[in-house]
Parts: structure tokens; C-alpha cells; sequence
């Protein structure tokens, strides 16, 4: 593995990420009942000679929705458009990227709640008739000019789908929910990853490391890749047990998958507030971190792990986060959340 062109040496941030993407369905690891159900969806359009039903992807990030957009448009033959909500800002940037569409083309739009109002009554019309309004001119003299789009295929992608608003959510044909991972789910995307990459990696450590992956492939191929690295410095051309438990250790990830920001709300809620329900806002100060990173992404995999509890009050750690840290829960304050 010394060579100059092996994967160890030469790929990059980019070309990692696109070697581990699966390229079909039959490829993708998990999601089995949405796999089989785009499935049907790809084939029916195919049989039928249209376009596919607008799909919604939702779930937790990390899972694999833009892959599978990806899928989508490989499978079904059709060039993809990559875009994201946060770019569309206003109803004529949407208008811009509809309008360019080639006939039968997939339009992936990513964080698609985090979109202008004004673009998505747009995408009303859009995804329904295939057509757009456009304004021309300002104030009493401004015209509505109707403009006929070419069929496409939305593919949108949200980890918040309860932000969309109704009347968007009621016009994709199919919405698929992401679930997280099985540990052995991820220990095949694992060793998938280590195949195409050329690594000489143990069993041991593939079920290490995809035991402290929170059930999440774009973390599990994350972790891989810091014990690639630890490994490819100590000089060790093969991966082992002990090199994995290393470098997750050098990281701050430990045995449950907790990182440091996970283990420092964690320690905030047992040590710093005795167990007593805090505030969001409060525990964002306490570990200085936004709200949002904070409610979208540390906390399901708290709450999933059952080491803290969502109560009326505030958050708040179980008597699980305590034995997590090596200390007894308070006994008036042990388990007492209430899920909201």
C-alpha cells in the first residue's frame, strides 16, 4: 500500500465521498422498504414512458437522501439538477432554475424547508400543471406572464419535514422515511467503503467502528477515514482492533458513538445542573453552541440512546446518562421526563 496512486495516498476530501456512493439501488446498504418501494415507483415511469412522481426523501442528515437522488437519476436514465433551499431565496431564482430544465430532467433541491414562501408557491404551480407565473414590471402596471415548463421529476430532501408547509408536503407523489442504521447495517456500508478504497481492515475493528457511528453511514465512512489515517501513520498496513479503538479514542468518540459536543450537554445536564430540567436556550449557552445544532442533531441521538429526556420543563439527563458518566441519577430526579 506504499505505492504513490494508492487510494491511502491520493484521494481526496471529493473523491472519497464519490468512491463510497453507490450507484444503484441494488448497491445501496439499509433502507430496505424504501428502496423497494422507489423501486417500483422508478419502474412503473419507466413501463409507462413518463416521468417519475415528485419523491420526498426525510430523515435525519447523514442517511444517504442526496445518494439516493443520485440513484434516482442514474436509474431512471435522466440528467440530475443539484440545488438547495438555502440558495433560493426568492421566486425568481427558482423561476430561473425551472425554466432551464431539460425535458424529463431530475431537480434535487436539498433543505428544500429552508426555501423562501414566495419560491415555494411557485413550486406549487411547478410540480403540479408544469408551469410557473412569472411577474414582469412593479406595482399597478406589473403582468402576470404564464410560462410552460418541460416534465421533470422533483427530488426533495428535508431533515425537518414537519417545517413544510402542507400544500408542498401534499404534492410529492411519494415521501420515504429514513430510519438510522443497525450496527450491522453499517458494518456492510463499512466494508463496502474499505473494498473500494483498497484498505486491509478487520472484522473487529469494522464492528467497532460501526458501533460508535450512531447508526449513521456519513459518520461510519467519517470514522473510517480517521482509522485509515491512524493506521497509515503508526506505518500499520493492515487495520486492526487496537487501531480503531486508538483513533476513535484520539477523537473523543467514545464506546456509545458520543462525541464531544454529545458528551459536554451530556455533562452539563448530570454535573453542572444535577439532573434538574434545563432550558435549550440555556444549555446552547452552557456548551456554546446554536440551538438548532443542538435540537437537529445532538439531541435525537440522546433522546435515542434514552441518556436525556425532552420534558415540559427543559431537558434533562435520565438515570442512563448518569451511569453513562460513572455516576447514580439523583433519586428524585431519575426518569422523570415527560416526551413532548
Amino acid at each position: 500500500m506504499s505505492d504513490e496512486t494508492s487510494p491511502l495516498a491520493a484521494d481526496n476530501e471529493l473523491a472519497f465521498e464519490s468512491a463510497l456512493r453507490p450507484k444503484s439501488l441494488s448497491e445501496f446498504v439499509g433502507q430496505h422498504k424504501v428502496r423497494a418501494q422507489l423501486s417500483l415507483l422508478l419502474e412503473a415511469a419507466k413501463i409507462q414512458n413518463r416521468t417519475a412522481d415528485h419523491i420526498l426523501l426525510a430523515g435525519p442528515p447523514g442517511l444517504g437522501k442526496t445518494t439516493l437522488a443520485m440513484i434516482v437519476a442514474h436509474e431512471s436514465g435522466r440528467p440530475l439538477r443539484l440545488t438547495s433551499g438555502p440558495t433560493i431565496q426568492h421566486a425568481g431564482d427558482l423561476a430561473a432554475v425551472l425554466s432551464s430544465l431539460a425535458p424529463g430532467e431530475i431537480l434535487f433541491i436539498d433543505e428544500i424547508h429552508r426555501m423562501a414562501r414566495s419560491a415555494e408557491e411557485m413550486l406549487y404551480l411547478a410540480m403540479e400543471d408544469f408551469r410557473i407565473d412569472v411577474m414582469v414590471g412593479k406595482g399597478p402596471g406589473a403582468t402576470s406572464i404564464p410560462l410552460d415548463l418541460a416534465p421533470f421529476t422533483l427530488v426533495g430532501a428535508t431533515t425537518r419535514s414537519g417545517m413544510l408547509p402542507n400544500p408542498l408536503r401534499d404534492r410529492f407523489g411519494f415521501t420515504a422515511h429514513l430510519e438510522f442504521y443497525e450496527d450491522s447495517e453499517l458494518a456492510q456500508v463499512l466494508a463496502r467503503a474499505a473494498d473500494k478504497l483498497g484498505l486491509q481492515i478487520e472484522n473487529q475493528a469494522l464492528t467497532e467502528i460501526s458501533i460508535r457511528s450512531r447508526g449513521t453511514p456519513r459518520i461510519a465512512n467519517r470514522l473510517l477515514r480517521r482509522v485509515r489515517d491512524f493506521a497509515l501513520v503508526k506505518g500499520h498496513e493492515s487495520i486492526s482492533l487496537a487501531d480503531a479503538q486508538g483513533a476513535l479514542k484520539l477523537y473523543e468518540v467514545d464506546d456509545l458513538g458520543l462525541d464531544r459536543l454529545d458528551q459536554a450537554i451530556l455533562d452539563v445536564l448530570v454535573n453542572r445542573f444535577a439532573g434538574k430540567p434545563v432550558g435549550l436556550s440555556t444549555l446552547a449557552v452552557a456548551v456554546g453552541e446554536e440551538q438548532d445544532t443542538i435540537e437537529a442533531v445532538v439531541e435525537p441521538f440522546l433522546l435515542r440512546k434514552g441518556l436525556i429526556a425532552r420534558t415540559s420543563r427543559g431537558r434533562q439527563a435520565t438515570s442512563a446518562g448518569f451511569r453513562h458518566l460513572g455516576q447514580n441519577a439523583p433519586a428524585e430526579e431519575a426518569d422523570k421526563g415527560i416526551d413532548l
